[in-house]
């Protein structure tokens, strides 16, 4: 999974594990707000020119195998990830309108670059967090 990316003056490749969860771990990311949410982390990542090369959505966390521009660091685009996808639900979903206010997601986050293991075995294990269903490697469970 050799995929590095090239700038005017930089050639990088800096991938990490990123998990997250929801406020009081309340099970609010299934269903329409689970696939809603997977579209607004890919737009997002899009944007800041970050690629999701593994992702699923749990119940109630995240996890993501990012790749993220060195100019970017780690705590700003996981404070995009989680901050613009958290208002644009709460902005869209009533529910959860009731249940939060400020975030839909917790203060912290764990992170782990993938340097330590392989891109393979993060990939392996995002994608053994819940049962196989057809799709483009990205879940919501």
């Amino acid at each position: 999974m050799q995929t590095a990316k090239s700038g005017s003056h930089t050639v990088w490749d800096c991938k990490y594990h990123i998990v997250w969860v929801t406020k009081y771990r309340f099970a609010v990311l299934g269903g329409d707000v689970g696939f809603r949410a997977r579209e607004l982390l890919r737009e997002i990542a899009l944007s800041h020119e970050m690629v999701i090369h593994a992702g699923t959505i749990n119940r109630d966390h995240v996890h993501l195998l990012l790749s993220i521009p060195p100019h970017l660091s780690v705590s700003r685009a996981v404070q995009y990830l989680k901050g613009k996808s958290s208002h644009k639900l709460l902005t869209e979903y009533q529910s959860l309108r009731k249940r939060y206010w400020g975030s839909i997601y917790g203060q912290g986050y764990w992170v782990a670059s993938s340097g330590n293991v392989t891109d393979e075995v993060w990939k392996k294990y995002i994608e053994d967090q819940k049962p196989p269903e057809p799709d483009d490697n990205f879940k919501v469970v």
